[in-house]
């Protein structure tokens, strides 16, 4: 990446052959397809690759979900000179296509008019394959969270099977892992040079296939995908080698047998510093959704993010369920402050600007600077150690005052009222953070009521399991959020998220946060199963029942009933849960707890259920007839007559 301005307009990149014509092209040099409506904004991956290939000067379509029955849609444009970028979008396809309970969601709010059905399952392969189809000599490269997520065989929720890389199932030619800007400009570099694609080997931040005889000389392999199909230790194995290997500087090769061929993964890319990060910032987005879609209503998506500040990159906090770490990486980059608020002072001038901005944020909002200094010279750590769990590490550079600076600037913008920050706040890194300066200026200005915040459990085998600090932690950022606002003079409130049935939880677990919940004041409206995304260290303890760091078993509830009666624990003031409260009330042995935890009106309720629900009389004939009677109503009237019970 050149360090220069780009120039600033607002046109949206060609989406039709006819667009293409009207810029006086023949040919593109690269095709950008995704998964999600084409919105022309940072916060969306199709934007960001698009831009950065055309400000190094390609001539670059946009493919927006495109047809998926056959692949006249991938010609649109002719064949493009170079080749296809893909990605599925920003949201796995098949969470955005099913819910934790694998029942179809009707909404997709990446998709005109926020209506599913736009884009395929495992839309990343799928388009993949499309291409190829179209033009079986382009290079494909694949990219983006879905293919991340799936690079190694991984274990598929969905399918409920071992699944192997993306490589292979998509017939990718290379698969770009995590942000891909570095990746993006060295491929289509050598390709426009006329480097064959199967010469681009050496790439850091890509995976790709070949043979036994042309693997690298050094690398660290981890078992095969039939060996991990079938032995589960192996796969506890095999995720610990991935996960320990995906530092920029500590991390090697890691080579993985798929059907036929190797899986080489190179080690990432390093992440992007400042002044890469502001050029990415400052390419000339629209900030929009492309026109077509406004007769269909609008993409949904866009409404959160339109005037929202991305400041910061990564995340050190190492959650197991969560795939940042697989994806954007341990290590936090973030823009400089005359970047941030140079985007806010755009933002100001926007036409439908009402004087909020709604997040200066990312995928933790607090964070500015790497965990430590050792981390920049050694790598992260290894085995699963964790830079705020169980406690904050000795070595943690706590520091929110940058932070503080920016949104001070923001603010003080002519024609900002107000500034948010929606993104999660990790309260145990604030806690840590001996100046309370922030968590002040935090509670005065910049919650916008409520503050969501990520306890998740509060349980400690199921926090542990999870990566995240013990609930007293939590208790004291509480404690002085209500202390805090109430010197403010201010009613607001933590919306926290928590989570059910992750690896480790017991129904006994669940008990003890609805308790935990009751005797706190809490009734929290935003609830989640634990949903077993492919890749993380979480969905390894969910298919393997073991810890891949101590291969110790992990207790998980894999049945419908438990993950619904956990569910209901976390919302155990809801009349509807009240039948299934009581009964995971009573299977732990904790009676004591009814009167405190059901409603009255949820009581009675289960109570003329179970009136209803009476066993009845039966009574079976000689001739293999049977008569029921009912122990309600005068007399005890026969109710039914039958013919003998059948096998079923």
């Amino acid at each position: 990446m050149q360090e220069n301005t780009s120039p600033i307009y607002t046109e949206f990149l060609p989406i039709s052959r006819a667009d293409m014509e009207a810029r006086g092209w023949d040919q593109l040099d690269f095709v950008v397809v995704g998964g999600d409506a084409y919105v022309d904004h940072p916060s969306f991956g199709t934007a960001i690759i698009s831009r950065l290939l055309e400000a190094e000067g390609y001539k670059v379509g946009v493919l927006a979900q495109p047809r998926y029955s056959d692949c006249e849609d991938f010609k649109r444009f002719g064949r493009p000179k170079y080749g296809f970028f893909i990605g599925g979008g920003n949201v796995d396809s098949m969470v955005s296509h099913y819910s934790v309970a694998k029942i179809p969601r009707a909404e997709d709010e990446y998709s005109p008019g926020g209506i599913g059905g736009a884009r395929p399952d495992r839309s990343a392969t799928v388009y993949t394959r499309l291409a190829k189809e179209a033009y079986p000599d382009l290079p494909v490269i694949l990219g983006g969270l879905e293919a991340s997520l799936r690079r190694f065989a991984h274990y598929d929720y969905w399918l409920d099977t071992v699944l192997p890389s993306i490589a292979e199932d998509s017939g990718a030619d290379l698969i770009s892992f995590g942000m891909g800007e570095h990746q993006t400009v060295e491929i289509a570099r050598r390709l426009a040079a006329g480097e064959p694609v199967e010469s681009i080997t050496d790439v850091d931040g890509t995976c790709y296939l070949t043979d036994f005889d042309h693997l690298p000389e050094k690398y660290v392999e981890c078992a095969g995908f039939r060996k991990v199909a079938s032995d589960k230790v192996a796969y506890a194995k095999a995720c610990r080698i991935q996960m320990d290997n995906q530092d920029v500087v500590s991390g090697q090769i890691i080579v993985q047998k798929q059907s036929e061929k190797y899986l080489v993964q190179n080690i990432p890319a390093k992440p992007l510093v400042r002044w890469e990060l502001d050029k990415v910032y400052a390419l000339p987005y629209t900030r929009r959704y492309h026109p077509i879609y406004e007769s269909m209503g609008g993409v949904p998506a866009i409404r959160e993010v339109q005037f929202s500040i991305i400041q910061n990159r990564g995340c050190f906090g190492g959650c197991n369920f969560c795939a940042i770490q697989l994806h954007q990486g341990r290590r936090v980059t973030s823009r400089s402050a005359d970047s941030i608020v140079a985007e806010a002072e755009r933002m100001t001038h926007e036409p439908d600007f009402k004087g909020y901005i709604h997040d200066i944020g990312g995928p933790t909002a607090n964070f500015r600077f790497p965990s430590c200094r050792e981390q920049m010279l050694r790598g992260m750590c290894n085995g699963g150690k964790h830079c705020l769990a169980p406690t904050t590490c000795s070595h943690m550079i706590v520091d929110h005052s940058d932070y503080l600076k920016i949104l001070r600037r923001v603010r003080e913008l002519p024609g900002v009222k107000k500034v948010f920050i929606r993104s999660g706040i990790r309260f145990d890194y604030l806690m840590a953070d001996p100046d309370d300066t922030f968590f002040k200026e935090l509670v005065e200005y910049h919650v916008s009521g409520q503050l969501k915040v990520a306890p998740e459990h509060c349980a400690p085998n199921t926090l542990a399991y999870m990566g995240k600090p013990p609930i007293q932690t939590f208790n004291k950022f509480k404690d002085k959020f209500y202390e805090l606002s109430k010197k403010a003079g201010k009613k607001q409130y933590l919306v926290p998220y928590l989570m059910s049935s992750h690896p480790g939880s017991t129904l006994s677990d669940a008990v003890y946060l609805a308790e935990y919940l009751y005797k706190n004041h809490m009734r929290p409206e935003q609830v989640q199963d634990f949903y077993p995304t492919p890749g993380t260290v979480s969905t390894c303890m969910f298919y393997t029942g073991l810890d891949p760091y101590t291969l110790k078993p992990v207790f998980v509830e894999k049945t419908a009933e438990g993950k619904a009666l956990q569910r209901a624990l976390l919302q155990y003031y809801e009349p509807r849960n009240a039948e299934k409260v009581i009964k995971a009330l009573k299977m732990t042995h904790r009676e004591d707890l009814i009167p405190l935890l059901v409603p009255a009106e949820g009581r009675r309720a289960v109570q003329r259920s179970a009136r209803r629900a009476e066993p009845a009389e039966v009574t079976i004939h000689n001739d293999g007839t049977y008569t029921v009677r009912s122990n309600k109503g005068r007399g005890g009237r026969n109710q039914s007559r039958g013919a003998r019970p059948g096998p079923h």
